[in-house]
């Protein structure tokens, strides 16, 4: 088993700088379709449960450094659905609450679980 790298993780520096350019250089650009409604939705769970995972483990909630299970993911991506698909709509005047964002999340955090997880070569 490998040790997570959580803020040093590849998938999640490759997600974080992905999500920049798509936000800040090519929604502009191109406002409708993948690139201006579902990639940034489908790259959150890579970009956030590291972040997570390492706030959990320097305040000594999470006692190990594997990588994440399915369960830290998914608590990630419920608690990220109800708050921005649910409640914000509730009380934010220019937010929406669209189920096609929370597939989004989860075939994001699907993958992510895939590539933390995938069996690596032996040394």
């Amino acid at each position: 088993m490998s040790t997570f790298a959580y803020l040093r993780d590849r998938l999640f520096l490759f997600s974080c700088v992905l999500y920049a350019v798509n936000r800040w250089a090519i929604k502009p650009l191109v406002p409708h379709g993948f690139f201006a409604w579902s990639l940034n939705d489908l790259l959150l769970i890579p970009c956030a449960v590291p972040v997570c995972l390492w706030i959990e483990k320097k305040t000594g909630l999470r006692k190990h450094d594997r990588p994440p299970d399915a369960r830290e993911i998914v608590f990630v991506l419920l608690l990220w659905s109800v708050l921005f698909e649910i409640v914000a709509p509730r009380f934010i005047a220019r937010a929406t609450g669209d189920w096609l964002d929370v597939v989004a999340y989860a075939a994001g955090g699907g993958l992510a679980w895939l590539w933390w997880n995938r069996p690596l070569p032996p040394h």
